[in-house]
């Protein structure tokens, strides 16, 4: 058996965490399209930036061996993820970019969600932003992988998922 050991420091934040709300969270849910897409993400401030957590379900699955289930996931600059007859989730924009940086390093290029059994689970850091910066724009779902290269948003296929940021209320 191997004896993982963490850092002081990332025990501490991973307990406090645990006991505090998020500072800014969405619901996300499928377009019209993919109605079976579903799922949460929390923003914690921490460390002079943010602890990001997303839980997403019903994502679209490839049955073949050696499938590539791996799905874009970008915060956008628009605030609604309505839809309507001709355009799913025509509010949500472009990718949120306040400090106009070239693609992949707008503050809204997150890491990609790697899809098993239609079922993902993310954990990062990032000084890109802190929560409250967020509140009021979109996560968006797409059904391709970012390439991190293609001017100006990698190539990264149809939105399939949307989620509205908002603020934590209960804080």
């Amino acid at each position: 058996m191997v004896k993982l050991q963490m850092s002081h420091d990332l025990r501490q934040t991973f307990s406090q965490l645990s006991q505090a709300p998020p500072q800014a969270y969405a619901f996300i849910e499928g377009s019209p399209d993919y109605p079976d897409v579903w799922g949460t993400a929390l923003m914690y401030p921490c460390w002079g930036g943010t602890i990001f957590l997303a839980e997403v379900q019903g994502l679209p699955q490839t049955p073949q061996v050696c499938s590539n289930d791996i799905f874009a996931f970008h915060i956008h600059e628009g605030n609604s993820c309505g839809t309507t007859p001709k355009e799913t989730f025509p509010h949500v924009g472009q990718h949120w970019n306040p400090a106009h940086c070239p693609h992949p390093s707008h503050a809204g290029d997150l890491p990609p969600l790697f899809g098993s059994c239609g079922y993902a689970l993310t954990l990062f850091y990032t000084r890109n932003f802190v929560p409250e910066e967020t509140i009021g724009h979109t996560l968006i779902i797409h059904a391709m992988p970012d390439d991190f290269t293609t001017q100006p948003a990698g190539t990264s296929g149809i939105k399939i998922a949307c989620g509205e940021i908002l603020a934590n209320e209960n804080l």
